[in-house]
């Protein structure tokens, strides 16, 4: 394209998403279109899957019903039922990334950060922090490691402590299967506000930091904004793929040993029912379930699943799959979870304590002090927010007789 052509092409465009009080209007809107057509996009693929796996759990079920009822309970239960209820939402996660590699290869996240520069001081970080939090939405692993490009030790820091509540892609699955059981006529604008009350906790967080570990003035850097262009299908595609294939990966090795191990407590001792409140796996849940009865999920399985996710976020689902093996996980939960809690749930997934992977990043990227911090500053600030979605939403729906 001719430079002039290409210029007049850029400056037109960046008079919107450049603008002083329109940016950061017109980036919170994109990715709200951005969400709404991941799921629109997603829903056939999801259930085609789903599909495929009630049938391979039942087929399982007759091919092996000679066997042994705890080979069956670990075949067709645990392991299909485990990994498939974490495998339906492959589709998001494909379409999510596909959609974020779209914006970034036009040009536009570029001009997102610029946008955001002025309020991204006001907290104390620099224009740089902004890619790595971007980062954070596909992982934050890399989120954390990106890091490493802002020269500034204190802004550093500051972004990687805050990074883990940008949702990842991992807490994805968790958030479609809930509204899609509770909030099937709305799911992409709670997802949406779901990650936004991540962001805005970021920010808030970012505030609170700044105001007290963290004083002093952030620094400012220069930010390269690239041209406009048309993104190449197959550079997306490419990319899109590399992140995705990690989930896959995921499901093949660590939420398959987890399946297993999961089964494994929840079926000891030997002679209790699978599952039971008398397994082991419900005698860790029972003990911790009363610290969640506030945020309105103190039922053992809850508790178990969030102390697997820690592992590994995507195990959440897993956990619920193996525990109450089965491959239609919905039904089940629609009986334990009401909508305000489910939705305290998803909130407190959201901003409890990330992955091994990440505190482990924490803590090659800065040292054993400071993830232990980031550990305890994360679950505190959950656990606070999820009380107030929970019991405040109770006292609205109390004084309104909802």
């Amino acid at each position: 394209m001719d430079h002039e052509v290409q210029n007049s092409i850029d400056s037109k465009l960046d008079k919107y998403f450049k603008h002083k009080y329109l940016g950061i209007p017109i980036f919170l809107f994109v990715m709200y279109i951005l969400f709404q057509a991941t799921f629109t996009v997603s829903k056939p693929f999801i259930g085609l899957i789903e599909q495929f796996f009630v049938f391979l759990s039942t087929q399982s079920a007759i091919l092996l019903a000679s066997s042994p009822s705890w080979l069956i309970s670990l075949i067709s239960e645990s392991i299909i039922g485990g990994i498939g209820s974490v495998i339906i939402f492959f589709p998001n996660i494909f379409f999510l990334f596909f959609f974020i590699s779209l914006l970034q290869d036009s040009g536009y996240l570029s001009r997102a950060s610029f946008s955001l520069d002025k309020f991204m001081s006001k907290i104390g970080l620099n224009s740089k922090s902004f890619i790595p939090l971007i980062l954070g939405f596909g992982c934050n692993v890399p989120a954390i490691l990106a890091s490493k490009t802002i020269e500034n030790k204190r802004d550093r820091i500051l972004t990687i402590l805050i990074s883990p509540f940008i949702s990842c892609s991992a807490r994805l699955p968790i958030y479609v299967l809930f509204t899609s059981i509770f909030f099937s006529k709305h799911e992409g604008l709670v997802i949406f506000s779901v990650y936004l009350i991540g962001i805005v906790m970021a920010i808030f967080s970012g505030l609170i930091l700044k105001k007290t570990i963290f004083k002093g003035n952030g620094h400012n850097s220069i930010i390269k904004l690239p041209s406009y262009k048309i993104p190449k299908l197959s550079k997306t595609l490419r990319h899109t793929w590399l992140e995705t294939k990690m989930f896959i990966k995921k499901a093949g090795t660590i939420i398959f040993a987890a399946a297993i191990f999961i089964w494994l407590f929840s079926s000891l001792p030997f002679g209790v029912e699978y599952a039971s409140k008398e397994s082991v796996i419900g005698q860790i849940g029972q003990f911790l379930a009363p610290i969640f009865a506030p945020l309105g999920f103190g039922f053992w399985e809850a508790a178990v699943a969030l102390i697997f996710g820690l592992i590994a976020k995507e195990i959440v689902i897993g956990s619920f799959g193996t525990i109450y093996g089965e491959a239609a996980l919905g039904t089940v939960l629609a009986g334990v979870f009401t909508p305000l809690s489910a939705y305290s749930f998803m909130i407190f997934v959201l901003l409890y304590i990330p992955c091994v992977a990440t505190l482990a990043a924490i803590r090659r990227e800065l040292n054993t002090k400071w993830m232990i911090f980031a550990s305890l500053f994360l679950l505190s600030v959950a656990y606070l927010v999820s009380l107030i979605v929970y019991q405040g939403g109770l006292l609205f729906l109390k004084l309104f007789s909802i």
